[in-house]
């Protein structure tokens, strides 16, 4: 790590941040990039090759491609060497998911599991005898890990789960009854870290085991994607679950559910990556070979500005991800993996950054679905046809906004992880609101011309934050603490927490490229950071119009938006050449590679 400042979760809305201070997949050191290409050149020999042997599930193959995994170190990359893993940092970690997920939904699905709901909650809340029992097991892919929160009646509101543990007479078992639904990894996993109501009310995590007597499971759901991946329901019938394989302590699931998430979040940003840039290239590569009109489709304007969208939407998606990445590595320095106490360490600093964690998520598997739907739309009819890669990619992703929490729970979190931050003294949020409201009575935009490098751009980003301050500040002020209750407003409030996010995160990589290496050569991340600032300011003006129409009306409502208009105030960019500037660089090397050649 450099110079990087450990900001706090959620602080990105009130202050501002220098380039410097944050980290940029352009900052990788030599041993990150090294993790990098051993678990990319995975990807191309072991897990490319055999994509169509994983469209459908295909169990031997899955286990035997996690063993070969685990054997490089990547299944174990969060856990303790003590342990066998292989205990490299979040940056580390993220870079390997990057690199094997690339489309390959069979296997995909199989590691995301083991590396991260199926194995984090014994890594984060197991104790030293669990994690020597499991973990070096799971490291290896000795045994496969699923995660069983989710119940027929209990999707969005796990913790009512209605699975029951009691206490046997002699106080050495749990009796474990109960039913799980869309258990990912079911169908062959030997541990399921799963969940119930200890006495009717102590929502309880468990380390169960599949080969104990009782568990068994449904037949495979027919599902709409990702079909090489198993996915069951399992039923527990009078499982004696031993006392010491309780996760955590008993009424405490939830902190072990809850944590385990954020994280899981916080993993489908770098999976997600990692899906787009390989579907981009299938796309570009199908446009530069599509003949129409005597000339390729990629030499034409609307399919140039598709493929430049995608290639900024991915740029901004990993600029989020790797920034968050290296606030939790700089968040958990210093805890000792295989002390008792790391577990609560370790989610005490997680949940710090669970806002960030599910604005990675969302707008992550947005921007997902947004390609794949525009990589079908590319491929034009063939995109319909299973012979062709857009078809599946389409339908694989459109699981990644329901899983770790729908985007719609993920929303209503981000501003309720804001507002208790704000209560609690963690985030000066409300005197800020305040002292923006204050000076606004005042306030004189400066949006002239361009002065420094993106300093329009710069402007646009404080602005932004202002702008957010001030719907939040307002939509609190009329329903205090009944806001929650308003989630149309909650979730337009979170879009603005998104966009501002998404902006400065892409500001930020960009200045810092540009000041390292020169304007020239940062030329196509400036464009990319140019469209997708001057775009994303309209949209935050739009999303605080809604607010303010919400929750005011007459004169105040009016005062609101002559507020409003100086605060979004902006001069339209030329995006339609600088969009083409971009597809034109991506176009020739048909892969996503923001550098001018």
């Amino acid at each position: 790590m450099g110079k990087e400042k450990l900001f706090k979760g959620g602080e990105f809305i009130i202050a501002e941040a220098l380039p410097e201070e944050v980290f940029t997949p352009e900052d990788f050191s030599k041993d990150q990039r090294l993790v990098a290409q051993s678990a990319e050149e995975f990807s191309q020999k072991e897990l490319i090759p055999q994509r169509e042997a994983l469209e459908n599930l295909n169990v031997e193959l899955v286990k035997s491609l996690l063993k070969k995994a685990g054997e490089l170190g990547f299944l174990g990359a969060d856990m303790a060497e003590a342990y066998g893993g292989s205990e490299l940092d979040k940056v580390s970690s993220m870079l390997i998911g990057e690199k094997l997920c690339s489309g390959v939904a069979g296997f995909m699905a199989a590691y995301g599991v083991q590396t991260g709901i199926g194995s984090l909650p014994i890594v984060l809340f197991g104790t030293p005898e669990q994690k020597k029992k499991y973990l070096p097991k799971l490291a290896s892919a000795e045994i496969v890990a699923a995660y069983a929160l989710t119940e027929p009646g209990h999707g969005s509101d796990a913790l009512s789960a209605e699975t029951k543990a009691v206490l046997s007479d002699d106080g050495k078992h749990y009796i474990l009854n109960g039913q799980k639904q869309f258990i990912t990894n079911a169908g062959f996993a030997d541990l399921f870290v799963t969940y119930a109501q200890v006495d009717e009310t102590k929502f309880t995590s468990f380390i169960v085991e599949r080969k104990w007597d009782g568990v068994s499971v449904d037949e495979e759901e027919k599902k709409m994607g990702m079909h090489g991946s198993s996915t069951r329901a399992v039923i527990y019938q009078n499982v004696k679950v031993p006392v010491e394989n309780v996760l955590g302590d008993v009424g405490r699931g939830h902190i072990v559910a809850l944590n385990t998430l954020n994280v899981g979040r916080f993993k489908i940003a770098p999976m997600v990556v990692g899906a787009a840039k390989a579907i981009f290239s299938e796309a570009v590569k199908y446009a530069k070979g599509r003949v129409q009109f005597g000339r390729p489709i990629c030499e034409f304007g609307l399919i140039k500005h598709k493929i430049a969208e995608m290639a900024i939407k991915i740029y901004v998606t990993e600029s989020m991800s790797y920034r968050t990445a290296a606030l939790l590595d700089m968040a958990l320095e210093g805890i000792d993996p295989t002390k008792p106490e790391a577990g609560q360490k370790t989610g005490e600093a997680i949940r710090k950054y669970a806002l960030e964690c599910s604005v990675a998520k969302i707008y992550g598997t947005e921007m997902l679905d947004y390609v794949v739907d525009e990589c079908v739309q590319i491929f034009g009819g063939y995109g319909y046809i299973k012979d062709y890669p857009a078809e599946a990619a389409y339908r694989d992703s459109r699981i990644n906004r329901i899983w770790e929490g729908t985007n719609e729970i993920n929303r209503m979190l981000i501003v309720d992880m804001l507002m208790r931050a704000a209560l609690k003294g963690e985030l000066p949020l409300l005197d800020v609101i305040r002292k923006t409201m204050e000076e606004l009575l005042t306030f004189r935009p400066e949006m002239g011309e361009e002065e420094a490098l993106l300093d329009s751009e710069k402007k646009m980003v404080s602005m932004a934050k202002k702008i957010g301050l001030l719907a939040a500040g307002a939509a609190t002020q009329k329903y205090m603490e009944k806001l929650a209750g308003q989630q149309e407003i909650v979730a337009l409030i979170a879009d603005i927490i998104i966009e501002v996010f998404a902006m400065e995160s892409a500001l930020l990589r960009t200045l810092k490229k540009a000041h390292k290496e020169g304007e020239d050569k940062s030329r196509i991340q400036i464009a990319a950071t140019r469209v997708y600032i001057n775009d994303a300011f309209e949209k935050v003006d739009w999303y605080a119009k809604q607010i303010f129409a919400a929750v005011s009306e007459g004169e105040e409502l009016r005062t609101q938006l002559m507020a409003l208009k100086r605060l979004a105030k902006a001069t339209p960019i030329n995006s339609i050449a600088l969009r083409r500037e971009i597809a034109d660089t991506v176009i020739p090397v048909a892969r996503y590679h923001l550098t001018k050649n």
